[in-house]
């Protein structure tokens, strides 16, 4: 990477968002410029009717993102550093972006796919609890690593960690605070698949390619039931299902759906 490259990669092709964290010489830490960017992107990925799904990757294969800019993004979210240059002002004049970056409280619901090519350590594991499907390389690792720098994780994972894997998995990750391998998060179901490094973003794609098929208010429709369910009272989870359900039955895509079946062809789904 030069310094003129930025530090996310972003681009859209038949449906898939491509991102990708590109600061490979830097473990794909996150900097001031690589979370303001990211919440830029978050915003199309949200608004462009044409993104189905959304890849999310690291440059390189050292590492998916080691968290937190230790010179940069943690002393200005400590307040232990003056804003210096245009990116790190913009960072300054709104922290909670770092939070918006990596999908904390993502208040839209179209399915995010990751590609874990390398080690993903603190706010880097943070951001992988934040997404849908996960391919991990077998060479990697994934460790909510925070309390060892006397610090917690506190971009989602205390809240996501035991609604994904069980209590006592989730209590050893965030309290040991010690990676552990794909095979190891494969066990406990953190991760959908552990496959060999080269072939991570291959797999990846493919899951994201077959997501693309689903009509785009379907798939974010059943995100946002399971999401917003998650943890709630049967008649209270049955009700958002239920609302969901009826949101999407009003679109052209569901009818759309039925119809190219009957017809023994594929559907155009349009979004609406």
């Amino acid at each position: 990477m030069t310094e003129a490259e930025p530090h996310v990669l972003y681009e859209k092709r038949d449906g898939i968002a491509y991102v990708t964290l590109n600061r490979p010489d830097k473990r794909n830490a996150f900097s001031p410029e690589m979370l303001v960017r990211l919440c830029d992107i978050w915003k199309d990925v949200a608004e462009d009717r044409d993104v189905r799904v959304a890849l999310v990757t690291g440059a390189g294969d050292q590492a998916f993102s080691s968290g937190g800019d230790m010179g940069t993004t943690i002393p200005l979210m400590m307040r232990t550093r003056e804003p210096v240059g245009e990116w790190e002002q913009r960072f300054a004049a709104d922290r909670k972006q770092l939070y918006r970056a990596i999908l904390r409280g993502a208040d839209f619901f179209k399915p995010v796919v990751v590609a874990i090519n390398g080690h993903a350590l603190a706010g880097g594991a943070e951001f992988v609890l934040a997404t849908d499907i996960r391919v991990m390389s077998s060479e990697a690792t994934i460790g909510v690593t925070e309390v060892r720098r006397g610090l917690i994780a506190g971009g989602g994972s205390l809240v996501r960690l035991a609604r994904q894997v069980p209590w006592a998995m989730a209590m050893e990750l965030a309290l040991v605070g010690e990676p552990v391998s794909a095979q190891a998060a494969l066990a406990m179901g953190l991760i959908n698949r552990v496959v060999p490094p080269g072939q991570v973003m291959t797999v990846a794609e493919e899951l994201a390619r077959k997501i693309s098929l689903g009509a785009p208010v379907a798939l974010a429709k059943s995100k946002e039931a399971m999401v917003r369910s998650n943890g709630l009272p049967f008649d209270e989870a049955f009700a958002i299902e239920a609302q969901c359900t009826k949101d999407n039955a009003a679109t052209d895509d569901a009818k759309e759906g039925p119809r190219a079946f009957m017809q023994k062809r594929p559907p155009i789904f349009t979004g609406r």
